[in-house]
This record gives structure tokens, sequence and C-alpha cells, in this order.
């Protein structure tokens, strides 16, 4: 008993001093600073998602959400973007739905669209999908 408890004390400090821990990893505060963190081919197709959604939506605010670049338009949250591993995504949430037959040829999920960073997303894709996010939350603050 004695030594699993010794054991689970080491565990919990290896957690704690891991670099990887939440504790002592550095969070972006703004989308330039998430940018410097990923690979310079996923840089370039995120910064070119991150004008065509500014193109869209001119009037929405820039603010990092849940550790990913996101942007916000009268204080809601309006989309998301972020890199994985092995690919880029798109957050526009449930508007996704409304364009599935568009987005066959992509792999999507609940809300996510993930790409792969060669594989740019079309800017009149992004600016529908962010024009059909803001009325979408339009409707729902009315």
């Amino acid at each position: 008993m004695l030594r699993s408890l010794a054991t689970s004390i080491q565990c919990h400090e290896m957690k704690r001093k891991s670099p990887r821990s939440k504790e002592t990893a550095t969070k972006p505060k703004t989308h330039d600073e998430y940018l410097a963190h990923v690979s310079a081919d996923k840089r370039a197709a995120l910064q070119k998602l991150r004008r065509a959604i500014k193109a869209a939506a001119p009037d929405a605010e820039e603010c990092i959400s849940y550790q990913l670049p996101a942007f916000r338009v009268n204080g809601k949250f309006l989309v998301a973007y972020g890199a994985a591993a092995n690919h880029c995504a798109f957050y526009p949430g449930s508007v996704l739905t409304d364009l599935k037959g568009e987005l066959r040829n992509y792999d999507t999920s609940k809300g996510t669209l993930r790409f792969p960073p060669e594989k740019t997303l079309p800017v009149a894709l992004v600016r529908r999908l962010v024009k059909l996010r803001m009325v979408e939350k339009k409707k729902t603050n009315s």
C-alpha cells in the first residue's frame, strides 16, 4: 500500500512538471500568437482562412475561445479555426448542415470542417458559411 501511494505521488508530481501540462503551457492570447506556433504550411492556410472570415464579417472581433482563434459579433461566438496534427479545421457550427451537398468532398463532423493545409478552403465557401452563421446568430438573438 505504501509503495502504491509513493508511485501515485510520483505520477502526480510528473504530471505537474510536464511541459505539456496546462499549468506550464503558454496559452495564446491573440490570433498571431496562435499562428506563430503552427507549422508554416498550416499557418499559410489558416491566414488565408482568417482573411476570408474578416472579409465576410468585417465587424467581427478577433478573440481566443477554447485556446483557438475565434471571431465574435456583439460579444457572441461566431466561428473559429485551428490546426491539428494532420489537418486544419474551420468551426462554423451547425450551418454546415445547410451546405451538406457542397461539402460532401470534405471531412466534416458536427460543426467542424477539416481540410489539408495544401488544399485550402475556397474563399467563396468560407464567405457563405460565415454569412449563414451570421444569419443564424441574428435569429437566435431576436
